[in-house]
């Protein structure tokens, strides 16, 4: 890392100075190598146990539900108690469920129901750390440092989600999935030990926590570029998530080589994951909730490309650019928000935005169950593209995406 700090210009690193950001920085490393195994480790734990998809789907229903249900509440604890705190107690629980599951597997004594419910534990500790991690940003790097921070934030985590699942296959394939679901345990309790030495202020409150919850309320309503952006993104995840993640692999099967063939899209997406975060290091744009908006329109292009049934390298290029847009779109995004929300507001704020696209999980696993009864796989792919296109356009036409640009150090 710092070989790689030392090849690009002090501006674009310049949060690498910061010994906080540095701890903050390998915390998000470290417990994202462990996240990018779990996945495939839980899918062949339940599948050990003798389930089948509807047990798996039972599994992950458990991980979602308590995050969109309890964000609410760890959105006004972050901004009421120390964010580093939360983030230290949210990756401790999260080690417990992990390590309590792993052990679970590991003497044969796991079922469907006991790994639900290390599940629901694992997602009640992402409700408290994602309101948390995005106000932390805020209170390590000053203002004008804010891109370059979340940048450099995603630039390892990317390179993970190329690697960490292969690595994942690898391990439960060899070792079982006991093994990934430990070391997933053991980065989360690495990680919780580097976050509670940033020791962050908590901020001084004199509210009840249920008149901060109102006042969040009517924060998040007033700003219009922010409901509005919130709205937008559950439609665009929703579409991105029933046509990419659930009808991508069964058209790959259906039109391409199958798994080889999808695994080579992921790849490139990851790629261009990659690329974006590299985009974000060099180009500072100043309309930076228009360049959010508009980094959703590429999600469109390898749902339109498998739609029509174009040759796979049209498939491969599609999933790269997407992967830039997205990442761009979400750095953008991250800073335009961090720099436009007060510090006070910004766990509340937050938690409003992420309830918006947890929600669209559901909402676009339900929608293409209906759709593919009516239409086939490559029409259902055609208009998620569709929605995606016109939640874009729709949120472009939005006059206060516009008013939320960069803000100088003075600003």
């Amino acid at each position: 890392m710092e070989k790689a700090a030392a090849a690009l210009p002090a501006s674009r690193t310049a949060p690498l100075r910061s010994v906080a950001f540095r701890r903050f920085l390998w915390a998000n490393l470290v417990s994202a190598t462990g996240s990018a195994m779990a996945p495939l480790a839980l899918a062949y734990s339940v599948i050990g146990e003798g389930g089948g998809a509807g047990d798996l789907g039972l599994v992950l229903a458990t991980n979602t539900v308590p995050t969109v249900v309890f964000l609410l509440v760890g959105g006004v604890l972050a901004d009421r108690l120390s964010r580093s705190r939360m983030l230290f107690l949210g990756n401790l629980l999260a080690a417990a469920a992990q390590g309590a599951l792993a052990v679970t597997v590991a003497m044969g004594h796991a079922s469907t129901s006991s790994i639900a419910v290390c599940g629901f534990v694992s997602g009640t500790a992402v409700a408290f750390t994602v309101p948390a991690a995005q106000g932390a940003v805020g209170q390590i790097v000053p203002g004008e440092q804010l891109q370059q921070a979340n940048a450099l934030l995603r630039l390892p985590g990317n390179a993970v989600k190329v690697l960490g699942p292969v690595v994942g296959g690898v391990v439960v394939a060899v070792s079982g999935p006991a093994w990934a679901l430990a070391f997933d345990a053991l980065t989360f309790a690495v990680a919780a030990v580097l976050l509670l030495g940033l020791r962050l202020d908590a901020p001084v409150t004199v509210t009840s926590a249920l008149s901060d919850l109102r006042q969040g309320w009517t924060g998040f309503w007033s700003r219009t570029w922010l409901w509005t952006y919130t709205a937008s993104g559950t439609v665009v995840v929703a579409a991105w998530l029933a046509g990419y993640q659930l009808l991508g692999p069964v058209v790959a099967a259906q039109r391409y080589a199958g798994a080889r063939d999808w695994g080579l899209v992921q790849g490139a997406f990851a790629a261009g994951l990659l690329a974006g975060t590299v985009v974000c290091l060099r180009w500072r744009p100043y309309r930076l909730l228009a360049v959010a908006v508009a980094g959703g329109m590429p999600l469109a292009a390898p749902l339109l490309v498998m739609g029509w049934g174009l040759p796979l390298p049209w498939v491969l290029l599609a999933a790269l650019l997407a992967g830039v847009g997205l990442d761009v779109a979400i750095v953008a995004w991250s800073t335009a928000f961090q720099q436009h929300v007060p510090q006070g507001e910004l766990g509340r704020m937050s938690a409003f935005n992420s309830v918006g696209e947890r929600l669209a999980i559901p909402l676009g696993y339900l929608l293409t169950a209906l759709a593919v009864g009516t239409w086939d796989n490559r029409t259902v792919l055609v208009a998620c593209a569709g929605l995606v296109v016109a939640a874009v356009v729709l949120n472009l036409c939005v006059r206060d995406v516009y008013r939320i640009n960069r803000r100088s150090a003075g600003g």
